[in-house]
């Protein structure tokens, strides 16, 4: 199977996989609002498919990350039934055995963002800005971390402009005041666990290259 194959079919496996999660979400209004980014996602990896042709396990990585953010908006964030999933097959509440007292979907995506989107950034700067060494693992988790920054800042200012259940459900707080800064931090330790993870294994083959 060629380059060009492996990415329609991975491209058109999410592209159903949405297509799917779009009949009857929870809430319509907040499904749309959480899609732009999911628009702008494809948007942008469209857009560089050949100017900056990104490895297929960076292309993997991207479509997992979209997957997770699809189910956070079908459901909206706060709604996303993990714990009653987990019970049906287990037969034991994940929340109850970690303790938890909200539902922490959000948090995974958060973390995720960073784990799962170091690897594809990185591979832009490099092939776009050319960066090399301690710069190309420093980089990438810097605009992880400031691009969390500026979603918070997104959200907060969706929130503001909407208002009402629509802005609620989008910023998502579930009532910690402290959301936005456990998701950022989430955000960067998922990150720093993949620039860490990506070292290590250029390290053993002697480069920094993608």
């Amino acid at each position: 199977m060629t380059r060009r194959q492996q990415l329609t079919v991975l491209y058109g496996a999410f592209a159903v996989f949405w297509l799917l999660l779009a009949i009857r979400p929870i809430d319509r209004p907040t499904w749309l609002l959480e899609n732009t980014l999911v628009f702008a996602g494809f948007g942008l990896m469209y857009a560089i498919r050949q100017q900056v042709p990104l490895t297929m396990a960076s292309h993997l990585l991207v479509v997992i990350f979209l997957s997770l953010h699809a189910i956070g908006a079908h459901y909206t964030y706060a709604l996303v039934p993990y714990d009653a999933a987990f019970r049906d097959l287990t037969g034991e509440s994940l929340n109850d055995a970690f303790d938890l007292s909200r539902n922490h979907y959000d948090r995974l995506v958060h973390f995720c963002y960073g784990l799962l989107l170091a690897l594809p950034v990185r591979e832009l700067l490099m092939r776009l800005a050319g960066i090399r060494g301690f710069w190309s693992y420093f980089l990438p988790l810097d605009l992880i971390m400031s691009s969390s920054l500026f979603y918070e800042l997104l959200e907060w200012a969706a929130a503001v402009v909407f208002g009402g259940g629509l802005g609620a459900a989008f910023l998502g707080t579930q009532g910690d005041e402290w959301d936005a800064h456990r998701d950022m931090a989430l955000a960067g330790i998922g990150g720093l666990i993949a620039i860490l993870i990506i070292y290590a294994r250029n390290r053993g083959r002697g480069h920094d290259l993608p």
